[in-house]
């Protein structure tokens, strides 16, 4: 019999197959096998393990405190494999878990470590804080431990039972206030000159790049608002501590002689301050606290649970009538969310998904936002009022920062709820068009060619300015402030004068905001639940469903594999913009600021109109 080549291929080929095939399926079978016994093991596990009577709840809070996670696990997994290994805290696990724990009669103390802790705005601090004075009203005891404590730290510890610091660490507590670099004089010389058209007299997100220093309404606005929050935070910390008013500020003015007195011990001049109970090493913490708790022969230390573990046992319900919560934080741009970034049309996106989901029945707005794209920020809006119209009650809550774009997309609210420390307000728009001409001169470089119109080439960054052009922007300014007072005016009640009086881009607390009549109340994340729940009369039984969306790994891997553009920028500056004999950390604030200005030209659009604060939460 002649061999035939093609069909021995074809039987091979066969085989092949038939070989992957059924490796293909026993691996699926050995898969769901060990599915269904990981199910039959929990189903006979009894559930979930009871606490211990005298149990204290181990918070050791590591990262920053944020509204929402920027990433999925797998994403996260992608960040260690990347070398970056950034933790964080979300907000609402952690009131989560201090609530539950008031109410929990196994619980009987809780433990905050927070030496790693970075801390979040002055509004998330407060609301922890709140948390921990619940925690306390119920009888628990709470004890706060660092190495050392900042501020942001210290106001949380400040609301415990006791706080103790290590014998080599400290408390510094440095107050408020914040230094821009200004570009002027360095962007002349580099040839690049900075066009800003503005509504706004307090509206200064870009005068580093036009002046060498603040302008007087700059300095006036960001006086009024740092000693306001100040004020706050100090009389938080006595009120705590059970000092007298003005005690805090007497003790940051006497620390050189203080430390003298005490040999140098920061450490123990926090005690003598009263801002402390003792100094204590980690393990004679936990002395104390085996002293007085329960003991764990187990793990050899008194009978604890962690965070996370106790958050496991309070996963909220899947099923029932809803709030539905969508959290709008970081900077706003126009089209899809990212790290740190609200995009307006992937927000607005989410905001139908809970008008469209019938088990919501009200929607919370969390926003903590400075704002940035008028268009952004106007697609968000639009939903909520939408939402509204639909039937569902809307409430903004708003967090740490919820100015300019942020307060823009607050305007479509039933109700706006801000805390009393909100950096808010910044009703004002600008737009920025840097020219690098000057290079060009320096460089020999000349453009020039053949236009059908004038304005085909009206924007240039090797030409000057065209006047008309800037007549042209200035208009369409005028005119996205003209829509952001109007509306504000219509969601205030008022007037637009009135609103342009307390606008003009300045910046307030949410309690000056309340004085003024841009908030309706002040209060926290849980009263802004509350509020919407009442309003869509669902009594106290409803659940809290936060929609959300997920960040893709495709995409992830993406921005992992890129350098951004302020890495690139931040290169530029090493190698010649500055003096490499610069600190790390002004080189970085230069980077970012250079990084701000060339994302603005590249991605500029004629009539694209900016709405963003310069303002950050101390």
């Amino acid at each position: 019999m002649a061999f035939k080549p093609l069909g021995a291929l074809r039987r091979g080929f066969a085989m092949l197959w038939r070989a992957v095939d059924v490796s293909r399926r026993t691996f699926m079978n050995l898969l769901f096998l060990l599915f269904v016994i990981f199910v039959v093991a929990v189903m006979s596990s009894g559930g979930v393990t009871p606490i211990g009577a005298r149990t204290a709840l181990v918070l050791d809070l590591k990262g920053d405190l944020v509204e929402q996670y920027q990433s999925s696990f797998e994403d996260a997994l992608l960040d260690s494999v990347a070398g970056d290994s950034k933790r964080s805290v979300r907000l609402r696990d952690l009131l989560t878990v201090l609530d539950a724990a008031a109410k929990d009669k196994s619980i009987g103390s809780v433990v905050l470590l927070l030496d790693q802790f970075n801390g979040g705005g002055l509004a998330q601090l407060r609301e922890v804080g709140a948390a921990i004075d619940r925690v306390k009203a119920a009888g628990k005891k709470v004890v706060a431990w660092g190495g050392s404590y900042d501020q942001k730290r210290y106001l949380l510890a400040s609301h415990a039972n006791e706080v103790y610091v290590h014998p080599m660490g400290m408390v510094l507590i440095e107050g408020f206030g914040a230094r821009r670099n200004y570009y002027r004089d360095a962007l002349d010389k580099l040839g690049v000159t900075v066009n800003l058209i503005k509504v706004g007299t307090y509206k200064s997100f870009a005068e580093p790049y036009i002046a060498n220093g603040p302008s007087e309404a700059a300095t006036e606005a960001d006086s009024y608002l740092y000693n306001a929050l100040w004020q706050d935070y100090t009389a938080q910390v006595e009120k705590n501590r059970k000092l007298r008013a003005g005690q805090l500020a007497e003790w940051i003015d006497t620390l050189p002689l203080q430390m003298e007195s005490l040999g140098g011990s920061a450490a123990r001049v926090a005690q003598q301050g009263r801002l402390v109970d003792g100094v204590k090493t980690i393990d004679q913490l936990r002395a104390l606290m085996v002293k007085r708790g329960a003991y764990d022969d187990r793990i050899k230390s008194f009978r604890q649970i962690g965070f996370h573990d106790y958050l496991e046992r309070h996963q909220p319900r899947v099923f029932g009538d809803a709030v539905g919560v969508i959290v709008a934080a970081g900077n706003i741009t126009e089209g899809s969310s990212g790290p740190d970034t609200v995009g307006g049309v992937t927000t607005a996106k989410l905001i139908r998904q809970a008008r469209e989901d019938d088990e919501i029945k009200a929607v919370v707005l969390r926003v903590d936002s400075p704002g940035g794209s008028a268009y952004g920020s106007e697609l968000i809006r639009r939903e909520l009022e939408l939402t509204r119209a639909a039937g569902k009650p809307v409430v903004v809550s708003m967090g740490s920062v919820a100015a300019s774009g942020g307060y823009w997309i607050s305007m479509a609210a039933d109700e706006v709820i801000a805390d009393p420390a909100t950096i808010t307000g910044s009703i004002g728009v600008f737009t920025i068009l840097p020219t690098a001409e000057k290079i060009g001169d320096k460089l020999g470089i000349h453009t020039a060619g053949v236009t059908t119109t004038w304005l085909a080439d009206a924007y240039n960054p090797l030409r000057p300015l065209d006047p008309r052009f800037a007549r042209l922007i200035q208009s369409s300014i005028d005119h996205v402030y003209g829509e952001f007072t109007s509306k504000a005016a219509q969601a205030r009640k008022t007037t637009v004068a009135r609103i342009d009086a307390v606008g003009q881009g300045r910046v307030w607390t949410g309690a000056q905001a309340k004085e003024r009549g841009l908030v309706d109340r002040l209060g926290g994340y849980g009263d802004a639940l509350a509020s919407a729940a009442r309003r869509a009369k669902l009594g106290g039984d409803y659940r809290v469903a936060y929609v959300e969306r997920p960040v893709g790994r495709l995409e992830r891997f993406l921005n992992m594999m890129g350098a951004s553009t302020a890495q690139a920028v931040n290169i530029q500056v090493r190698l010649g913009l500055m003096d490499a004999a610069l600190p790390a950390g002004p080189v970085a604030q230069v980077a970012q600021d250079m990084a701000w200005l060339k994302d603005v030209a590249d991605g500029r659009k004629p009539f694209a109109a900016v709405t963003h604060c310069l303002c950050a939460t101390p």
